[in-house]
């Protein structure tokens, strides 16, 4: 298939870029930052079938994403029909980005999609991406090269082009090599180790299948050459998988670090909004885990704020300035320094968080908390106030905040500005209706049921009423005992409990690092096994 350079092209018209991005073995974290950046600024997003569905969130919300995914002989487009996508897309004006499983040079079919973009006269640009050769072996804890045990490296594929067989394949000159990484090596996997010990292969060599490498999914055979095909039946590996063949497999018993992590293999649902999500994120997947970002809420700055700019024009009237959240210290520091002020005008006044996660956000703006209490809800607040001088308060917070602070500071005889900076908002899942959020997506293909969308979930994390809130939007009472939350603290648990879900955990403190240490004991002790999951 090939379209005129001008079948597409009006008066003066060009047609705008296409980028082919390798998007990594699938692990978001592997992406690159040229992928990152022009995915960022993409109007539509054209992924397939090994591409991590969570870099879609790195597209602007607006962008079109078509889901173009291929597996063995299941294909939702075929690779005719996706270069025409490309194409067209590109001729109107669409910074089209191809987001590719892998690096797209790498039996990824990025040649034959840049090759018709270039006979189509469309602008292209190629964006390396982490090759599954390379992640998924070192992954599994087999380095594909070592002095003593293999300087050479073959790369083929598993998977031929229709009509083409193995007979192109020089068998002889492949078990002169070395090491052998065979990518889409599960469907011709007997083939092809019958011909390598035909070839003169020793039949102990060891080797390895790795599949869906490099994600929380990994499941790994080993063995020797000649019972290997026996050991993937046993296991029930499926694809995608790669063949490793050579004696560097004989080092994964020493450098499986990737499968030893304490949650490797779990999948857990974060609803922190997206601003405040990477670090809970973040350290959920250094120990292992596969993590889903799904926001249950928003915020929504309540801009303009007469009320706050009176405030802030009288900030000296005030003797304490308390902060309930991360949230309200970026809001009213954004509203301060909007107001031709900065943090000197705060130094007459006493400055309380509620917490450690509130403390750090005004520590980000050179301020440091004077009042902190050892419980941190809103009662510890009131209990840390019982011993101060009275003087006037400015509480800038939520609009939907709970009652507890002003009414306890109230009976205390503090005078009380509270000021709304904020609203929480039920976040718009609508984006992502093909991701298969709750239960079975009928709309989903074959394709994706069996690779990264329809994989259940092992825990959801709230860290706020809210988020609560949020989530038990999407999900309907009957489901919700499905569904095992870890919560951040007992105002959440309460919550989370009123709505109907199943609270497994909670965290010791009202702290990130505390959730995190919640949710890695209650899935280590084996708990997570018991009844019904639901999938995300």
């Amino acid at each position: 298939m090939s379209i005129e350079r001008n079948e597409r092209k009006g008066p003066g018209a060009l047609p705008a870029k296409v980028y082919l991005v390798g998007a990594g073995p699938g692990d978001p974290g592997l992406l690159t930052l040229r992928g990152a950046e022009v995915l960022g600024r993409a109007q539509v997003v054209v992924y397939d079938y090994l591409a991590s569905p969570e870099l879609l969130h790195l597209a602007p919300k607006g962008a079109r994403k078509i889901y173009a995914g291929k597996s063995g002989r299941h294909h939702t487009l075929k690779q005719g029909e996706i270069n025409r996508l490309l194409v067209e897309e590109a001729w109107k004006g669409q910074t089209v980005v191809r987001l590719k499983g892998g690096d797209p040079y790498v039996f990824g079919r990025g040649a034959e999609e840049a090759l018709e973009l270039f006979e189509a006269g469309v602008p292209f640009e190629v964006v390396p991406g982490v090759s599954s050769v390379i992640a998924a072996a070192g992954a599994a804890g087999i380095p594909l090269t070592h002095r003593d045990m293999g300087s050479q490296i073959g790369i083929l594929t598993g998977h031929e082009k229709a009509g083409k067989g193995y007979s192109a394949l020089d068998f002889e000159a492949l078990v002169k090599l070395g090491t052998l990484a065979v990518v889409m090596g599960l469907e011709n996997l007997s083939m092809i180790l019958e011909n390598l010990i035909g070839a003169g292969q020793d039949p102990q060599t060891p080797a390895a299948l790795i599949e869906w490498g490099a994600t929380a999914r990994q499941k790994v055979a080993v063995g020797r050459l000649e019972g290997l095909f026996d050991e993937v039946k046993r296991l029930g590996l499926n694809s995608p998988a790669l063949l490793v063949v050579g004696q560097v497999v004989s080092l994964r018993d020493k450098l499986n670090w990737f499968e030893k992590r304490a949650l490797f293999g779990k999948r857990i649902l974060v609803t922190r909004t997206r601003q405040q999500a990477g670090r809970l994120s973040a350290a959920l997947r250094d120990l292992g885990a596969e993590v889903v970002e799904r926001p249950s809420i928003e915020i929504k700055a309540l801009w303009p704020n007469l009320e706050l700019d009176q405030a802030l024009n009288n900030l000296a009237r005030y003797r304490y300035l308390i902060f309930t959240s991360p949230n309200g210290v970026n809001l009213f520091m954004k509203a301060l320094f909007e107001a031709k002020l900065d943090s000197r005008a705060l130094h007459a006044l006493s400055i309380a968080a509620i917490g450690p996660g509130t403390a750090e956000a005004l520590g980000t703006f050179g301020l440091v908390a004077d009042l902190m209490p050892c419980r941190y809800v809103a009662e510890g607040l009131v209990k840390l106030f019982e011993d101060l001088p009275l003087g006037p308060v400015l509480l800038p917070r939520a609009k939907e905040a709970r009652e507890a602070l002003v009414l306890g500071l109230s009976n205390l005889g503090f005078e009380i500005d509270l000021i709304p900076l904020y609203e929480t908002l039920i976040a718009d899942w609508s984006g992502f209706e093909n991701l298969s959020f709750i239960g079975y997506n009928k709309q989903l293909t074959g394709d994706q049921k069996t690779s990264f969308y329809q994989r259940p979930l092992d825990l959801a994390t709230l860290t706020s009423a809210s988020t609560a809130q949020g989530l038990s939007n999407y999900i309907g009472p009957e489901n919700r005992p499905l569904v095992k939350v870890a919560s951040i603290g007992p105002i959440t648990t309460k919550a989370a409990q009123e709505l109907g879900f199943k609270v497994v955990a909670e965290a010791k403190s009202a702290t990130i690092d505390s959730l995190v240490a919640a949710v890695t004991e209650f899935l280590t002790q084996g708990a997570e096994t018991k009844g019904p999951k639901l999938d995300f």
